[in-house]
């Protein structure tokens, strides 16, 4: 039997003595983290948002085994927020879809959640009406027709399955209790009613495909919530990449259990405090890069060149070379030679010692 199945379900109950250290932990850096942000300058904590919530929407779907293009998510961000930003690019729809869900999320974190915004949630997700190859019901709970929902993880062909959700017939009266439940008066701490919320609706799988992704778009709303701002500056979803196989075995414990949640609470309490040593990591990155474009504000930069410097201020690995700077910006080597030949007369980048067929590049220590 499932979670779900058992008598009593949903009436969850843990051992509140188990976790209130480590819940007083996660409150306290919480609150560490908005007072950093809070003294530092408006455009820093715009930026510090911006790099979170493209971690945020670029992890969560990883997650799912879905790669997005990191430089649309920060575009489609970015101009959503009406955030300038150097270098934005075109922006495909299904990139469009999955930032619109989460930026409805957090920003309106304390409008009630209903039916219709997470159907409006699950539109944006799939505006084809197809999960890869495979059509799918978009905007509605699944049907009894598609069969029976098993939440699994692994490749295709090596999948693993975790449990089954309830039956297609339950799932409207299941969402009715979680929904009524969500946005009722809080009656315990709000970061642990964002790790139930997500236990909860995962357990339901009300959707052919997405509930991973609404899932966590749901807990970061709550852990808004919990924050008392739209302000994102953790990203739960990386953790959770990064703690995918741990995630998943959480999970079919959970579900393979009783109604205790004790050990999900733990587990999530403790994932999101790791989430949280990222934080000063993305400010110090921040920093890094506002104070370059503000140095730097009457330098012209052709699109080419503001592309490659916002790569070298985050994360460039290996040399810079010519002829990665050409494949990198799909540029001829003579083009990608002149654009660093300038960045080099502008005191932007420098020559590294050595050189000859292989020379390479770095910006000058007093820019990065």
């Amino acid at each position: 039997m499932y979670i779900h199945q058992l008598k009593g379900w949903p009436s969850f109950s843990w051992d509140t003595e188990a976790i209130h250290v480590r819940l007083g932990e996660v409150r306290h850096r919480q609150g560490r983290i908005l007072g950093l942000m809070s003294s530092a300058g408006f455009k820093l904590q715009e930026n510090a948002v911006l790099d979170t919530l493209t971690l945020d929407v670029s992890k969560s779907s990883e997650i799912e085994g879905v790669k997005l293009n990191t430089d649309q998510v920060r575009s489609s961000i970015a101009r959503r927020l009406g955030i300038e930003l150097a270098g934005a690019v075109p922006i495909d729809r299904n990139v469009d879809g999955v930032v619109e869900m989460m930026l409805d999320a957090t920003q309106r974190y304390s409008t009630n959640l209903t039916a219709n915004r997470i159907y409006d949630w699950h539109a944006a997700l799939f505006p084809t009406g197809r999960s890869g190859m495979h059509k799918i019901t978009v905007a509605a709970w699944r049907t009894p027709e598609a069969g029976p929902m098993q939440v699994v993880s692994g490749a295709m062909g090596k999948e693993k399955i975790h449990f089954e959700a309830p039956k297609a017939e339950l799932v409207s009266a299941e969402m009715d209790s979680f929904l009524n439940w969500f946005n009722a008066a809080p009656t315990i701490d709000l970061v642990l009613k964002a790790a139930i919320a997500h236990l909860w609706f995962v357990t339901i799988h009300p959707f052919d495909d997405g509930n991973g992704r609404i899932a966590r778009a749901i807990t970061d709303m709550q852990l808004a919530r919990a924050d008392g701002t739209s302000q994102r500056f953790y990203s739960m979803s990386a953790q959770i990449l990064q703690e995918k196989a741990t995630y998943y075995n959480m999970l079919e414990q959970t579900q393979k259990g009783d109604l205790d949640i004790t050990r999900w609470l733990s587990w999530f309490l403790d994932c999101l405090f790791h989430a949280m040593d990222h934080t000063e990591e993305t400010f110090s990155a921040v920093v890094k890069r506002t104070q370059f474009w503000e140095k730097n504000r009457e330098v012209l930069f052709n699109s080419r060149q503001q592309y490659m410097v916002s790569v070298l201020l985050d994360e460039f690995y290996g040399k810079l070379t010519s002829t990665k700077w050409a494949k990198m910006t799909k540029s001829s080597p003579d083009t990608a030679l002149r654009d660093i030949q300038d960045l080099i007369e502008k005191g932007i980048l420098e020559k590294e010692t050595g050189g000859g067929r292989n020379t390479s590049y770095s910006l000058i220590r007093t820019q990065g």
